[in-house]
């Protein structure tokens, strides 16, 4: 493993980036985004992440072979976020008035035991 030395001031540079995001995040949470403050929040996630895993964990200057694991880790969870959405978009939403019978009668008490 070959040793890299950043300049102080990258790390100042991405620390300050982070903070930023940081308030940003903050100030988005309440603002009424309607479904997109999930998203907007994972995005700047997405980005803190990456500025962390590139500079403070030096991906950037690391073996090709790191980046490829990383870059299958990140495929995978990929698919798996999208088939996890794929489900639970498809599903639709069922409002207590409208549930079965069945499933709104009080269980009997001998069942209990």
């Amino acid at each position: 493993m070959s040793e890299h030395i950043a300049p102080l001031k990258l790390y100042f540079t991405v620390f300050i980036t982070l903070l930023v995001l940081t308030l940003v995040t903050w100030r988005i949470a309440y603002i009424d985004l309607g479904r997109w403050n999930t998203v907007v929040a994972l995005a700047i996630a997405i980005g803190k992440a990456t500025l962390v895993g590139t500079f403070f964990m030096h991906l950037r200057w690391s073996a090709s072979t790191v980046r490829l694991v990383l870059f299958a880790a990140i495929f995978w969870l990929a698919i798996m976020i999208t088939l996890t959405a794929g489900d639970f978009f498809s599903r639709s939403t069922v409002q207590p008035w409208q549930a079965s019978s069945a499933a709104s009668q009080p269980m009997p008490s001998a069942a209990l035991r």
